[in-house]
C-alpha cells in the first residue's frame, strides 16, 4: 500500500513539476515577445502580460507540491537537529498536519474563489474567465497533499542535507 502510494506520489509530483517547468518556459517566452512587440515593434501585446501573471501563478502553485516532497517547504531543520529521533517523528507528524491544515484551507478558498471569479474575465484576454487562473490554488493543493504525505511515509530532508 505504503509503496503504491508512494509511486503514485512520485508520478503526480513528477506531472506537477513538469507542468511548473512549462509555465515558467511559457513565461519567459511570453516575456521576450513583449519586450520584441512593445520596444521593437512599437506595437504591444496587451494580452502577454496577463498571460505572463496567469503562467507565474499556476507555476508557483505546481511547484509547492515539489518543495513539500523534498521537505523544504516547511523547514523546521534547527527544531529538527536538536531533536532525539523518537521526538524528530513526532515533529514530522506536526509539520504534516500543520501543512495539511493549511492545504485544507487553500483548496476550500481556492476553490470558493474560483467559483465566484467565473463571472469575471482577464483583462485583455476578454473571452477567457478568471476561474482558469484561481484554478491554480485548488488543483495546487491537491497535488500538495500527495507530496505531504509522501513526505511523511517517506522523508526526504534536502533541504536539511544541504545546509551546512
Amino acid at each position: 500500500m505504503k509503496d503504491t502510494f508512494l509511486r503514485i506520489e512520485r508520478m503526480t509530483s513528477t506531472l506537477s513539476m513538469l507542468a511548473a517547468c512549462a509555465m515558467l518556459a511559457l513565461a519567459a517566452s511570453l516575456g521576450v515577445f513583449q519586450i520584441i512587440t512593445r520596444f521593437v515593434l512599437e506595437t504591444p501585446a496587451e494580452w502577454s502580460e496577463v498571460m505572463i501573471r496567469f503562467s507565474l501563478i499556476w507555476m508557483v502553485f505546481l511547484g509547492i507540491p515539489t518543495a513539500f516532497r523534498q521537505g523544504a517547504m516547511v523547514s523546521v531543520d534547527v527544531l529538527y537537529r536538536w531533536s532525539p529521533p523518537a521526538l524528530r517523528r513526532v515533529l514530522d507528524w506536526v509539520v504534516c498536519l500543520a501543512a495539511l491544515v493549511l492545504i485544507a484551507v487553500i483548496i476550500w478558498w481556492g476553490w470558493d474563489y474560483a467559483n465566484r471569479g467565473k463571472v469575471q474575465t482577464m483583462i485583455g484576454l476578454e473571452d477567457v474567465s478568471m476561474f482558469w487562473a484561481y484554478l491554480a490554488m485548488p488543483v495546487g493543493g491537491v497535488f500538495s497533499i500527495l507530496g505531504i504525505i509522501g513526505n511523511l511515509l517517506d522523508p526526504q530532508r534536502l533541504e536539511l542535507e544541504t545546509a551546512q
